[in-house]
């Protein structure tokens, strides 16, 4: 076991698929788990979201998040825990949009990022992740914020 930087995290996470599941739980304290298409911008990892989905209402009541980062044929993977923060103004919108997001948004809401209304954007904030090898059997690499 070692201690990691988050930006280990981050490349390990990039190497293993660039999808991940995101696990809410609601105010009727119900857990929901969906797959997402994550995009790092610094220490943030974004998730672009829709107004009135089961993860948007969840993080309402509780904005507390796990991710999961499919695990690949070696049993590698990764999990990250934190908090969300939900963003819908255009200026974020654009910037996510055209520097961050390494897919076409568009094929999700064609009128960009000036017409998107319903979307928005969950800025996860990081708060602990773990590297996981084989399963957990050749080692877990460990990251905490602040530590």
């Amino acid at each position: 076991m070692a201690n990691i930087e988050l930006s280990d995290v981050q490349t390990f996470a990039s190497g293993l698929s660039p999808w991940a599941h995101l696990a809410t739980v609601g105010a009727d304290n119900q857990p929901d788990v969906v797959p997402v298409h994550p995009c790092w911008e610094g220490d943030t990892c974004w998730v672009m979201t829709f107004d009135g989905s089961v993860k948007s209402r969840n993080l309402k009541a509780n904005p507390n998040v796990a991710m999961h980062w499919q695990v690949d044929e070696s049993g590698n993977g990764v999990e990250l825990w934190g908090t969300v923060e939900s963003f819908d103004d255009v200026e974020t919108k654009k910037r996510l949009w055209n520097d961050v997001f390494d897919y076409d948004l568009s094929a999700f809401a064609p009128g960009g990022p000036e017409d998107s209304p319903g979307v928005s954007f969950l800025a996860v904030k990081p708060d602990r992740a773990i590297i996981i090898h084989a399963y957990g059997a050749a080692g877990i690499d460990r990251w905490a914020a602040g530590a």
